[in-house]
């Protein structure tokens, strides 16, 4: 039906005659002249309809926005005061000979322009229409470039795409699961798969060496900005590669596709141990573009009189950390810094102390504080050196138990970073190496920092003796503070996995129930093997520079896990539920 795209015309195409097919963005009528702006899926170009047009003219006078339209014409150089520079087409026009209306249309309910100021739950609702924006078709055509991209560059490396089940068992991998009832097994359920984890390890048994699937994954878990019930991953697996082939391989994919699509050198990405990231920078996927680090000052405050530092300066699992924010004197507010102050209050601290220096010669006057008083001026000449602190900067303190002085003055970090603009660099890429295998639960016991499958870098023995020192063979690439993906070496050896069974408690019936087929597998020579898995929707809402995987995916979820647009989920009548063996709780039986 049409010759061209509308966002394809160049002035290359004058004095061709094109027939564009799409969707009236804007209709004007200047004196007798009627301007269209026809909108597809690449674009906007300008069709002018003049009187010479004879019934056509008439034709487009009827026309509103979101007509579908067929329009044949000649193109022509605008003239020079009406060329548009903020458009793609803007040096050319066409001059309507023919027009089409190929479909009426309502009104639409907001307006599909980069000028839309409409809450998401109406985007969500008419996401047919959103879709149509610009913006939207813009981050839909880059996520088809992003995986046409990894397919050829995987497919280059030697990779075979394979599709693993989206009906399977349940295995616990973190988060809820989606239960699937069965018709034909009464009282049993399928679930959908949180990855497909154990199903990319049976390929490396069954011998396929390097495996890759852009797969849907769901988990029922409490939602944000970068979480959504299904999502996509980029899942790989190999065998007879080691944690750094693995990494130079998916670091390459990476570094190619911002080359390639975005003419972005990201350079080698560094890497830096767990401990390293958690001490100085307070989360596990640390945002290197802000030049700010945590300080541990807890030898200082062992003997000081002030019982909010020396009572975790004391405790073998408390911490008590500085972060200097320089110039911070001019930079914040006391209401800011009352407002920070309830902002770590979210992650459990019970407040937030702070120190501004205004002469750092002056120990005794030069420093304003709440908590200055309580400070030995060799304390507090002590902090300053340390944090190498200058007249103008500001001091934050955190002092409580480990984890939540870490979570607190990381995510203030990260908020400093944001509001004052603090950033260095456009893209900050790294590794984050050297996990614990183990985490120490409120209880004692220990539960598998990634999952039970995740090979440690030490032997049985050591692992047995002395678990909460191994280290896991896992790593995290992570970009401006954004994990994009993480992986590890599997085990692949009968003796570790039932080590690390033991020391995380899991009894022989309970291995059977949970993971026996894999297993069985894992009896008939598995091979070394060991993968990683991307976000596929965080690294298209990263490239983009989007606020929410929501607008990188073309029919997403609201934060409660619903969709509007369908409004699913939904009832379903009896007679479903008398198929599947499944019957309602009444409401007075689920409050008793």
């Amino acid at each position: 039906m049409r010759t061209d795209y509308c966002g394809a015309l160049r002035s290359a195409d004058i004095d061709r005659e094109v027939t564009l097919c799409g969707w009236v963005d804007r209709r004007r009528d200047h004196g007798g002249v009627i301007f269209i702006d026809l909108r597809d899926r690449d674009g906007i170009a300008q069709v002018v309809f003049d009187p010479d047009a004879g019934e056509h003219f008439q034709l487009a006078d009827r026309v509103r926005s979101e007509y579908v339209l067929k329009v044949t014409g000649r193109v022509r150089a605008r003239a020079p005061e009406a060329v548009n520079p903020n458009m793609v087409t803007g040096e050319i026009e066409v001059y309507g000979l023919q027009l089409e209306i190929l479909n009426s249309a309502e009104t639409p309910p907001f307006q599909l322009d980069e000028h839309t100021a409409v809450g998401e739950d109406v985007r969500l609702k008419y996401r047919y229409l959103d879709l149509r924006r610009s913006e939207m078709q813009h981050n839909l055509r880059f996520r088809s470039k992003i995986t046409n991209a990894i397919r050829n560059y995987l497919d280059g490396e030697g990779f075979l795409d394979i599709e693993t089940p989206i009906l399977t068992r349940a295995t616990p991998e973190g988060a809820r699961d989606y239960l699937v009832p069965s018709r034909t097994h009464a009282g049993k359920f399928f679930a959908l798969p949180q990855s497909p984890q154990l199903f990319k390890q049976l390929l490396m048994v069954s011998g396929y060496d390097r495996y890759y699937q852009i797969a849907k994954c769901f988990r029922d878990e409490d939602l944000r900005a970068d979480r959504q019930p299904e999502f996509t991953q980029i899942d790989i697996e190999t065998s007879f590669l080691d944690e750094n082939a693995i990494m130079s391989i998916t670091e390459g994919m990476i570094r190619k596709l911002f080359k390639d699509l975005q003419g972005v050198e990201l350079g080698e990405f560094p890497r830096m141990p767990y401990s390293e990231a958690m001490e100085k920078f307070g989360s596990d996927k640390p945002d290197l573009r802000i030049p700010l680090e945590l300080v541990d000052i807890k030898d200082l405050m062992t003997e000081v009189d002030f019982k909010v530092f020396s009572g975790p300066a004391n405790d073998p699992k408390g911490r008590v950390t500085a972060l200097k924010v320089p110039g911070g004197n001019d930079k914040l507010t006391r209401k800011q810094i009352d407002d920070y102050t309830k902002f770590v209050g979210i992650y459990g601290a019970k407040g937030l102390a702070y120190i501004k220096v205004n002469d750092r010669s002056d120990l005794e006057n030069g420093l304003q504080s709440p908590i200055v008083k309580f400070l030995p001026n060799e304390v507090r000449g002590a902090i300053l050196d340390r944090l190498h602190a200058e007249n103008g900067d500001l001091i934050f303190f955190g002092a409580d138990k480990g984890k939540i002085v870490t979570e607190a003055l990381g995510a203030l970090r990260c908020k400093l970073g944001e509001d004052l603009n603090l950033y260095v660099a456009q893209w900050a890429p790294l590794w984050v190496v050297d996990f614990p295998m183990f985490e120490e639960n409120d209880d004692g016991s220990l539960t598998a920092l990634h999952h039970p499958f995740t090979a440690p870098s030490c032997a049985p023995e050591e692992l047995n003796k002395n678990p909460l020192e191994a280290l896991s063979r896992a790593y995290d690439m992570v970009l401006n503070g954004t994990e994009l993906g993480g992986g590890s070496i599997r085990i692949h050896d009968q003796a570790m996995q039932q080590t690390v069974f033991r020391v995380l408690g899991i009894q022989e019936e309970e291995q059977r129930e949970k993971f026996g087929f894999l297993l069985d597998a894992l009896k008939y020579g598995a091979p070394p093997h060991g993968g990683l898995a991307f976000g596929l929707d965080r690294l298209v809402m990263l490239m983009t520079d989007s606020d929410s995987i929501r607008d990188v995916i073309a029919f997403p979820k609201t934060q409660s896990a619903a969709c509007v647009m369908t409004d699913a989920p939904g009832a379903v009548d009896a007679k479903q539920l008398r198929e599947l063996s499944i019957r309602l709780r009444q409401k007075e039986d689920q409050v008793g």
